[in-house]
């Protein structure tokens, strides 16, 4: 067996483990070992390339590329390991940058290397759409970064004639690589790199901060399309389908994320959602219904005599780090012979699984976790529906006001429990900024304060109960 035989089936083991390695992530039981999975495939790939022929040379600079996985490995292993689960979403988001950059870097490398010996046109092609492509995913990526990290407002940041202005940046971009087609102009391959870059930034910014995880989702597919050209620039087809696997699975998660918040892609990239605020903020309506607000200690005594509890978590609870916290007063309540689920939306968070893997860290068990279809035939059956942090998921008017802009958006139907907690730490509204109808619904207790401080004032009262 030659050595480029045994060189492509260990290429072919790492793609396989990459495969199963998605499988893993689809369970939150199985995602630590389909991350190990994939770890080792991508070990298997990196330590076979060492030994691989080009042009019939082993490869050159060996002690440079170490020096620079060595300076990878000093900065992505202490970062992974202190990041708090709550920063996971922009580290993902600049991990991902990251990814596309590279994946620009080596296109604008190899252009630069074949232009000499005039390649086929579909190859300078395959150069060109890695350097577009991995550009404004590497710029959307910082900018949803700075987002997801409030260096910037996370509002949709929006200026007279966008829409026009991106479409002619995106068409000017389109063209030069036509013209660089015809003409190999080096020159023109960095004002391409530089449209590209402009493009991903404007890309970006009118997108809100709630609507980003959907953002990097796609921007995660580009990633995989620049490395995927990459691969056909390289010859290298681990590489291809390792990007095709990338971009396929981004596709497609970004659908599921764009049904599961009731909108269209077109709707998420291009309407500027939630830079318009119509709530009031007021505990008192307009037609005389208010807020019945009470203390931690009430709910404590609610939670006390109910029989089934269940928790409902969103963002706030992310932010205020009470995850371990509810962990503790969902054990005390099940001591109390107190049955207790939570009821996990599917945009609950910043990204997908976002919640589940943030209760998780807490050691909640992963049969507690109930998605949103199974907690709703649920919720009527239970005597507290605890809300925590959410806002928009919960909100009945995604079902009864054709008017709003959330309608049709699937929501956790907490309205439905014969009584309602809602920990919020003001009327501020979510992220759609308009009303909560549960908030003036009869049944509903509002307990204003920090989640993390109120949680922990309920759960003293649950012990001394």
């Amino acid at each position: 067996m030659s050595r480029e035989t045994l060189i492509d089936l260990f290429y072919l083991f790492s793609a396989t483990t990459f495969v199963l390695a998605l499988k893993g992530l689809g369970s939150p039981k199985r995602a630590r070992y389909g991350n190990m999975v994939a770890a080792f495939g991508m070990l298997v790939a990196v330590v076979a390339t060492f030994f691989k022929y080009v042009d019939g040379h082993p490869l050159h600079h060996v002690w440079l590329i170490l020096l620079a996985m060595l300076i990878g490995v000093l900065v992505a292993v202490p970062v992974a390991r202190f990041v708090k689960m709550t920063a996971m979403p922009q580290l993902v988001a600049i991990f991902n940058g990251v990814g596309g950059g590279a994946a620009c870097l080596v296109s604008i490398t190899e252009f630069v290397h074949i232009k000499a010996s005039h390649p086929a046109t579909y190859v300078t092609l395959e150069v060109l759409l890695g350097v577009l492509i991995g550009t404004v995913s590497f710029s959307g990526s910082a900018i949803a970064f700075a987002k997801l990290q409030e260096l910037v407002t996370g509002r949709p940041i929006t200026y007279p004639a966008q829409q026009f202005i991106n479409a002619i940046t995106g068409a000017g971009a389109l063209v030069l690589i036509v013209v660089i087609l015809v003409t190999g102009s080096e020159v023109l391959l960095w004002i391409l790199l530089l449209l590209a870059f402009v493009l991903g930034i404007a890309f970006v910014l009118p997108i809100g901060g709630a609507d980003v995880p959907v953002l990097i989702s796609l921007l995660n597919a580009f990633t995989g399309l620049a490395v995927a050209a990459s691969g056909f620039t390289l010859g290298s087809n681990l590489l291809i389908v390792a990007g095709t696997l990338v971009g396929a699975s981004g596709i497609l998660l970004t659908r599921l994320m764009s049904k599961a918040m009731g909108r269209s892609l077109s709707n998420v990239l291009f309407s500027a959602f939630g830079s318009v605020i119509t709530a009031s903020g007021d505990t008192t309506r307009d037609d005389g219904r208010t807020v019945r607000s009470g203390s931690p200690e009430d709910a404590g005594v609610m939670l006390n005599y109910a029989s089934r509890v269940v928790i409902i978590p969103g963002y706030g609870l992310a932010v205020a780090q009470a995850q371990h916290v509810v962990r503790e007063l969902a054990e005390e309540l099940e001591s109390k012979g107190i049955e207790v689920f939570f009821a996990i939306h599917p945009v609950a968070g910043r990204m997908p699984g976002h919640m589940n893997v943030l209760l998780a860290e807490a050691n909640v068990p992963y049969e507690q976790l109930i998605e949103m279809d199974e907690a709703n035939a649920e919720l009527s059956t239970a005597d507290v529906a605890l809300v925590v942090g959410a806002n928009d998921t919960v909100n009945p008017a995604a079902v009864d006001d054709k008017t709003s802009p959330i309608y049709g958006m699937p929501i956790i139907h907490a309205d439905l429990a014969e009584n309602v907690l809602f920990l919020k730490r003001s009327m501020r509204p979510g992220f759609a900024g308009i009303e909560n109808e549960l908030l003036y619904n009869p049944k509903t207790t509002l307990i204003f304060g920090d989640a993390k401080d109120t949680l922990t004032k309920i759960l003293a009262t649950v012990k001394t109960g």
